[in-house]
């Protein structure tokens, strides 16, 4: 037994010896591959090595080998940049946690990046170490190489912990003291930073960049010349970059010295931060040039300003304001004070600003608010400014040079203090005008009889009374308007005042539509003869004249008047003919009448008075009992004129001619052609009268009640009830009994609605409606004397239904009444009337095209007055405007400005502003839109877009100050025109965007 185990232990010794000598040959093999690769790793041939080192590893004996390999496998892809190298090494760690080589290969990893530059991965792997197990040796560069990855991550407090630990380090104590002062210059704490600097001034790769930090740390401690000096020196070994803030600290140390000639070229120098300026920077280049006088230089460099909101923007606008003063731009300068007294950085600078605003707006006008308004808020707030007196004065005047009535009147009644009251009675005065203007009469005379209850200045007592009767003329109210003409005239001022020099020709026609002739003929005598230069006046007075003459038999003094007429070739010459011509008749000088009508239809062929002078002259023509002319006269006056007003007329003279020469079936054709086309007028009536005494004189009693059979106006029965009827009614009518009248003539309507005067009934029925307000009432009526053949109310008629239905804006009704109204017309003024009407209504519904064709129409006609041209000029400005034909719109809005008043002025000046911005010239067009703000403030509107025209101008000019800061305003201020505000911000958007790209502190 004992033998046995012997053996067995022997045997196992053999092959347990053979076993081991088996693993000493491939260990062996294994440290020569191993010590192979490692000689190529020290050599920096990591791909190499790392074959090797794999394959040591498939084959490894132990687990130390194994680890090393796997150590310096992971090693090798790090320094390769493999992709993985990380897995592998964090794989190392996790399959050797116990390997001694762990901590190194953090540090070995990590010192291997920060060599790289990759300092956010050698953080990464400085985080991992044992710091414990560091060596001294290895320690100092391990707290370096991680306090400059800390500072380069901008990690400054983890930095500073790491480097200070190195200050002492002979290898890193210079770097490391170089990176604290760095960091301490950036967190401003100077003094520290100066220290670390010192220490390290001496060596030579820091010399450079010390510079520039040194003269940076001395300006920000207010050492102004040692940063200049410091600063010059370091220029020529900086960068651009550092080149560019060198001339900003340069720049700005000679600014703070108050050197500005040597400051300017430094700060102009400066290059912005990413190429951009703030407000500051050309806050100081501005002021800079400022103060060497050079206003423009400072202008361009303050106006880049934009949206700044702090002491420096204050100082910026009011010393901008100062500029353009120096410049003679006071349009700019007022905005620019006005942006200044906005602020209060600055009590004593938004103070002066204020009162340069306040004078500037006396001055040019204001377009943001009223100059009174303005005025008096400087009073209010600086009530102690040494030109408060001066002030006091201007707020005075103001209320009448801004032209702003409306607004000042608010503000006098507000304050009706005793300085006031001349001020207050000169408002009035010119705010009735502009509600004259603007055809608001019942307003101004209220306005006119306040100024003269003021009683303050005789003269301008005077001319309110005037205007006073202007405006009750205008409202057909002649009695009062007569009395107050000669309130006026029997004033002891009145002399004095521009209207006396027509004073007799106003009081001339208040008589004269007062029907009192006698005595309107005398004041127009009168104003013949006191003023001949008023030429349209002293026409018109001759006309007049001769009227009245004409009217009360004084037929020589007549026709010398209109001899005068005549001899002027004025508009109304051929009227001047005419009477003249007719005048013959009654001084019986009928050949000379026959002669001088014949002439005129040869002189004046397309005359409105060619239809009378044609039946006149056939009237002429019987009464010197030359029938057969007579006939072929009213003949001729039937051809030229099928529908005239005499037309009825000279067919029924026709028939009665030949009644009297006893052709009865002559006269029987006449008669019942009247009868026929033009029935229930008066003309028809009488031919049905004069047809009755023929047939009863021939016995041929059943053929005419036949033929009036056919005639649904003449009822033999009843015309005895029918003329009773209308009579009742007729006489009420003429004693002015209207309620009576109106009941008479609806009764006859009613009772004959085809009746003998149904034409007549319905025309005085629809008067007196008209009359008592109740226009809808009328309109049926006035509906069935325009559905007759023409008679003396058609005109009347149309005329009265065009204005109803323009006032309702029932322009499918208004526009075929006007249309007849101007194709039928008697009278000129009638067929004006229509005309501007249908521009009018024609613009109204958008159809542009018909609008400007009657709008060239009233401006053809000699006649037409300058209130009508205005409207139609406004029109054609209007209808070119939206249909986009600017050239037409530019030739009428400049004629319009040579005689339009009120707001048609403003949007005419509007215009002239608009068209100066298209073609460029910026200039001028700001001088239009200043002569907008200071001569129509009241039109706020126009005010409004004219100051979005004069940003656009401003930015054209390149000062995007004014631009934006106009811009601005107008979006605070003017809330009430959507429209306008729109605009302003969509042109404020693309400026603000344009100008970010220059200046940082511009906010898209």
């Amino acid at each position: 037994m004992r033998k046995i185990s012997w053996l067995y232990l022997f045997l196992l010794f053999i092959i347990s010896a053979a076993s081991s000598a088996q693993q000493s040959t491939i260990y062996t093999h294994d440290l020569k591959d191993y010590n192979k690769a490692f000689s190529l790793f020290n050599d920096k041939q990591y791909a190499s090595a790392q074959i090797i080192f794999n394959k040591v590893k498939e084959t490894a004996a132990t687990e130390e080998l194994k680890s090393d390999c796997a150590y310096y496998i992971a090693n090798c892809a790090i320094r390769t940049n493999q992709s993985n190298a990380d897995e592998l090494m964090e794989q190392f760690v996790a399959d050797y946690p116990t390997s001694t080589k762990q901590n190194q290969a953090y540090i070995e990893v990590a010192h291997y990046y920060f060599d790289q530059g990759n300092y956010p991965q050698a953080l990464q792997w400085f985080d991992k170490v044992d710091e414990s197990q560091l060596s001294s040796s290895d320690r100092d560069k391990f707290n370096f190489q991680k306090g400059y990855s800390f500072f380069n991550a901008k990690k400054k407090k983890e930095a500073t912990v790491y480097l200070n630990k190195v200050v002492n380090s002979a290898e890193y104590g210079s770097q490391a003291k170089y990176y604290l002062g760095f960091m301490a210059y950036e967190g401003d704490d100077y003094k520290q930073a100066t220290k670390y600097f010192d220490e390290v001034s001496g060596e030579e790769k820091y010399k450079e960049k010390l510079s520039y930090y040194q003269a940076d740390m001395n300006f920000k401690l207010g050492n102004f010349e040692k940063a200049i000096d410091l600063g010059g020196k370091a220029m020529a070994k900086s960068n651009p970059a550092e080149k560019s803030e060198l001339n900003k600290i340069i720049g700005e140390s000679y600014f703070n010295l108050k050197q500005y000639d040597k400051a300017i070229p430094y700060l102009v120098a400066y290059k912005g931060k990413k190429g951009r300026w703030n407000n500051t920077d050309f806050y100081q280049l501005g002021y800079a040039y400022y103060k060497q006088k050079d206003y423009q230089n400072a202008i361009s460099q303050f106006n880049k300003i934009i949206g700044g909101k702090d002491f420096v923007a204050q100082n910026a606008y009011y010393h901008l304001g100062e500029s353009y003063l120096n410049t003679d731009k006071k349009q700019q300068a007022l905005n620019a004070f006005k942006n200044a007294s906005e602020m209060n950085f600055d009590a004593a600078i938004q103070e002066d600003a204020s009162l340069n605003y306040a004078k500037l707006s006396y001055e040019i006008g204001n377009s943001y608010q009223s100059v009174p308004s303005v005025l008096q808020a400087f009073l209010k707030k600086y009530p102690e400014n040494a030109s408060r007196s001066e002030i006091e004065k201007l707020l005075i005047d103001s209320y009448i040079s801004s032209k702003n009535y409306k607004e000042a009147l608010v503000l006098l009644e507000r304050n009706k203090s005793p300085e006031n009251k001349l001020a207050y009675q000169k408002v009035l005065f010119y705010r009735g005008l502009e509600l004259y203007t603007d055809g608001n009469y019942e307003e101004a005379s209220k306005m006119f009889v306040k100024s003269v209850s003021e009683q303050k200045d005789a003269v301008f007592a005077a001319r309110a009374t005037f205007w006073k009767g202007e405006s009750e003329y205008v409202q057909n109210d002649f009695k009062e308007a007569l009395i107050s003409f000669k309130q006026f005239m029997g004033m002891a001022q009145a002399k004095d005042a521009p209207e006396f020099k027509n004073i007799n020709y106003n009081i001339a026609y208040a008589y004269f539509k007062l029907k009192e002739y006698d005595q309107a003929g005398n004041y127009f005598q009168s104003q013949i003869a006191t003023s001949k230069e008023d030429k349209v006046r002293l026409n018109d007075s001759y006309l007049r004249l001769a009227d009245c003459r004409f009217v009360t038999s004084k037929y020589g003094a007549a026709m010398e008047a209109y001899t005068k007429v005549i001899e002027s070739k004025s508009v109304d010459a051929d009227y001047a003919y005419f009477q003249k011509a007719i005048s013959y008749g009654f001084i019986s000088k009928n050949d000379k009448k026959i002669e001088e009508l014949n002439a005129f239809l040869q002189l004046y062929p397309k005359s409105d008075y060619r239809d009378d002078a044609m039946f006149e002259l056939g009237n002429t023509y019987v009464a010197e009992n030359k029938n057969d002319l007579a006939i072929k006269t009213y003949d001729r006056l039937n051809t030229e004129f099928k529908k005239g007003s005499f037309t009825s007329r000279s067919i029924l003279r026709q028939g009665l001619i030949y009644y009297n020469s006893d052709k009865d079936e002559q006269a029987l054709v006449k008669f019942k052609k009247v009868a026929a086309e033009f029935p229930r007028s008066p003309e028809a009536l009488e031919a049905v009268a004069t047809a009755r005494l023929i047939y009863v004189d021939g016995g041929r009693v059943d053929e005419y009640a036949n033929w009036v059979r056919t005639l649904d106006f003449v009822a033999v029965t009843d015309a005895e009830l029918d003329n009773d009827t209308y009579e009742a009614a007729e006489k009420q009518f003429q004693q002015n009994n209207s309620k009576q009248a109106i009941a008479g003539f609806s009764g006859y309507v009613a009772k004959f609605p085809r009746g003998i005067h149904a034409l007549n009934a319905n025309y005085y029925l629809a008067q007196l409606y008209y009359s008592e307000g109740s226009e809808s009432k009328s309109i049926p009526n006035y509906e069935f004397v325009i559905a007759q053949p023409r008679s003396e109310f058609t005109d009347q008629s149309l005329s009265r239904l065009a204005q109803i239905f323009l006032k309702n804006k029932n322009y499918d009704k208004a526009i075929p009444v006007l249309s007849r109204l101007e194709n039928e017309a008697d009278l000129s003024q009638n067929r004006t009337f229509a005309q501007s009407n249908l521009m009018k209504s024609y613009y109204d519904i958008k159809d542009y095209s018909n609008s400007v064709i009657y709008a060239e129409k009233v401006l053809m006609n000699p006649k037409t007055d300058d209130n009508v041209k205005s409207d139609a000029q406004i029109i054609i400005a209007r209808a070119a405007i939206q249909t986009g034909d600017e050239a037409k719109a530019r030739t009428a809005y400049a004629k319009l400005l040579t005689i339009a008043k009120g707001e048609l002025a403003a949007e005419a000046l509007y215009y002239d502003a608009y068209f100066k911005n298209k073609d460029a010239k910026f200039e001028a067009s700001n001088t239009a839109v200043q002569k907008l703000a200071k001569n129509y403030s009241s039109y706020k509107y126009f005010g409004a877009k004219g100051l979005v025209l004069m940003a656009k101008n401003f930015y054209g000019l390149k000062d995007s100050y004014q631009a934006t800061y106009i811009l601005e305003n107008v979006i605070q201020n003017f809330t009430d025109f959507p429209d306008v505000v729109s605009e302003a911000q969509t042109e404020l958007d693309t400026i603000k965007a344009e100008e970010s790209k220059t200046n940082s502190s511009v906010t898209k």
